[in-house]
C-alpha cells in the first residue's frame, strides 16, 4: 500500500487527444507536498507518513507545530494529512512527491470538501419533487409534507431527510483516471471533475477498486535534486469553472 498525496484544485480545463478528441480535466498542483514525518510499528504500533503542502507563514502557526517542522527540517506547511502504508512503502522524511508518483491511465480515488451551498431546502438538498401545484396546495409547494407518524411510534425518526445545512462536507469520489501528470510545473491532470471548490486542498489515494497497474513507482515518486516543482503554476489554458 503506497502513500498519497496532497494537491491543491487549480480549476478545469481540457486536453486534446492524438485524434482530436477533447477531454475535460481538473487541474491539480502539487505545491511543496514533502514528507514531514514518518509512523513505524516500533514506535507507534503502525506503519504511516504525514505529509504535508503549501506554505505557511511562521507566526500563523503554534509553537509546538513550529518545532514539528524544525525537526523534519522542511517549512511550515499549509496542510498535512497522514496516509497509512505498508512497513516498506516508507518516505524519508523531507522527500518532495512528484507528479509521476501516478501513471496516465491509473485510477485514483480523490477525497475533498465539497462547496458549501448554505441552508438549502428538500427540493434542491435531497431531489424532493414538492407538492401539488394545485388541488388545494397553497404557499407550501416546495416544502417536504409529513415528517412523522401517528401516535406510535409518535416521533419523527433520526436523519429524516429535511430541509438545512448543505455541502461543505467530506466525501470521497472513486475511479477518477489520471490523464496526464507535468512533472516540470508540478501538476495532474484528472478526467472529469473532482470534489471542493478552487483552491482547495484534496488528497489522492490508489483506487481501492481497480488494480492498479504494474509500472507504479514503488514506494513513491520522489523529486530529484536537479527537478523541483515550482510552489505554484497555473495551467496554459485557462480555467472553465471549479466544478463540484
Amino acid at each position: 500500500m503506497r502513500t498519497g498525496l496532497l494537491a491543491k484544485k487549480v480549476g478545469m480545463t481540457r486536453l486534446f487527444k492524438e485524434d482530436g478528441v477533447h477531454v475535460p480535466v481538473t487541474v491539480l498542483s502539487l505545491e511543496g507536498c514533502q514528507v514531514v514525518a514518518q509512523k513505524t510499528v516500533e514506535r507507534d504500533g503502525y506503519s504511516a507518513i504525514q505529509v504535508g503542502a503549501g506554505k505557511a507563514k511562521a507566526k500563523n502557526v503554534a509553537k509546538p507545530q513550529r518545532g514539528h517542522f524544525a525537526k523534519a527540517e522542511v517549512e511550515p506547511k499549509a496542510k498535512l494529512v497522514e496516509f497509512r502504508v505498508a512497513d516498506d512503502a516508507l518516505v524519508p522524511v523531507g522527500a518532495s512527491f512528484s507528479p509521476a508518483h501516478f501513471v496516465a491511465g491509473q485510477f485514483v480515488d480523490v477525497t475533498g470538501m465539497t462547496i458549501g451551498k448554505g441552508f438549502a431546502g428538500v427540493m434542491k438538498r435531497w431531489n424532493f419533487g414538492g407538492l401539488r401545484a394545485t388541488h388545494g396546495v397553497s404557499v407550501s409547494h416546495r416544502s417536504h409534507g409529513s415528517t412523522g407518524q401517528r401516535q406510535d411510534p409518535g416521533k419523527v425518526f433520526k436523519n429524516k431527510k429535511m430541509a438545512g445545512h448543505m455541502g461543505d462536507e467530506q466525501i470521497t469520489q472513486q475511479n477518477l483516471e489520471i490523464v496526464q501528470t507535468d512533472v516540470a510545473r508540478g501538476l495532474i491532470y484528472v478526467r472529469g471533475s473532482v470534489p471542493g471548490s478552487r483552491n482547495s486542498w484534496l488528497t489522492l489515494k490508489d483506487s481501492v477498486k481497480i488494480k492498479a497497474p504494474k509500472d507504479l513507482p514503488y514506494p513513491a515518486a520522489v523529486m530529484s535534486a536537479a527537478v523541483e516543482a515550482p510552489a505554484s503554476v497555473a495551467p496554459e489554458a485557462t480555467p472553465e469553472s471549479a466544478g463540484e
